[in-house]
């Protein structure tokens, strides 16, 4: 009997084991640098650029898209695998095991091509080793200088972009997101390896649903596409497009490409991108200096013009309505957990290494 049921889904069990199979492949091989570079640069990358390419062919986001019909299928499947189960009186047994192997196999075949589509670049050459520029332990007297800098820098561009009537910036987010493509131009130069086709980034509809998950913007890896939450704040919305196109250039490391997309923004020549880079590398800066000496923070903090403060001020009221809910707490939960698993140790707090970069960056020129 065993026999006749494993020969009638013998098609299903082989499709699990080949998904088995790679991840277990992965796993072996992740360690080994070597191997993980020349798979990302001769087969992921280039996969990854040609779909990119082909989905910016379109102007909605294929990812978002393929997101939307995923959920449906999902839901559409427990509903007929829970009304197969209740009708096969006497073999809902098999039935419910039918269903399980179904969404074990959908499920790791979703997992394996993300871990050798992307899981692989969390294990090649990092930003910092291309580069030579290193996260190092930070001495307080280089905080201070370096978050005196961009305080300074983004109270110098604060007054060359648009703002409404209440002082806050409204540069219109298209022209944010036509002025993506060329984010890279200048930063290209500097570091020759960061060059790429750049199409620019994608925005989600359904923003208001990242705003709830807690991210600002997404790259997919089965797409290429990076996309962007289009209902936050638009002052951060230059950075955070030059992040997620660090994303497309390879970079995994959340803390490398927090680095990039500042150094990208602020170095662009784009006056909305140079405002948003600034401000967006003294708030992890500030962030860092508060835990140090307060008295120091709210010094900074006080000499900043009030455009700036209009901005700081919309952003934490933005974010203030979907802090610690269940829906938020269970995303960073879960992408903590992710992050972890690729050996970020730190997982979501590795995003506040972001400072050590800056700081090893900016005081060599300081």
């Amino acid at each position: 009997m065993m026999r006749t049921f494993f020969k009638r889904y013998w098609k299903r069990h082989l499709w699990l084991l080949a998904d088995l199979a790679l991840l277990g492949l992965f796993v072996l091989l992740r360690s080994r640098t070597g191997v993980m570079n020349r798979f990302t640069g001769m087969v992921s990358s280039p996969l990854r650029q040609a779909a990119g390419r082909l989905c910016f062919c379109v102007g909605f986001s294929v990812a978002e898209v393929l997101c939307v019909l995923l959920v449906l299928a999902a839901a559409g499947y427990l509903c007929w695998s829970v009304f197969t189960i209740v009708r096969g009186r006497g073999h809902r047994a098999v039935r419910t095991y039918e269903a399980l192997l179904g969404l074990a196999c959908g499920a790791l075949t979703l997992g394996v091509i993300f871990c050798w589509f992307w899981g692989a670049d969390y294990y090649t050459d990092s930003f910092q080793d291309r580069s030579g520029i290193h996260a190092r332990p930070v001495a307080e007297e280089d905080l201070l200088r370096v978050t005196v800098y961009f305080a300074q820098q983004t109270a110098l561009t604060a007054d060359a972009v648009e703002r409404d009537e209440h002082g806050v910036f409204a540069v219109p987010r298209e022209e944010i997101l036509l002025e993506s493509p060329h984010a890279y131009d200048v930063l290209e130069q500097t570091f020759p390896f960061l060059d790429f086709a750049d199409t620019g980034v994608k925005p989600v509809r359904l923003s208001r649903v990242m705003s709830m998950l807690d991210f600002t913007g997404v790259y997919c890896p089965y797409t290429g596409e990076p996309n962007v939450n289009m209902d936050s704040p638009s002052c951060m919305l230059p950075a955070t497009a030059a992040h997620e196109m660090a994303h497309q250039r390879g970079y995994a490391s959340e803390q490398e490409c927090n680095f990039l997309g500042i150094l990208a923004s602020t170095t662009c020549g784009h006056p909305a991108y140079a405002y948003s880079g600034w401000l967006t590398g003294y708030i992890y800066l500030s962030n860092a200096l508060y835990r140090v000496d307060r008295d120091l923070y709210w010094e900074i903090r006080h000499g900043l013009p009030d455009t700036v403060e209009a901005d700081l001020a919309a952003n934490t009221a933005y974010w203030d309505r979907f802090r610690d809910t269940v829906v938020q707490k269970a995303s960073n939960h879960v992408y903590d957990g992710m992050l972890k698993a690729y050996g970020q140790e730190n997982g979501i707090q590795s995003y506040g290494t972001v400072v050590d970069l800056l700081v090893a960056y900016y005081r060599e020129m300081l």
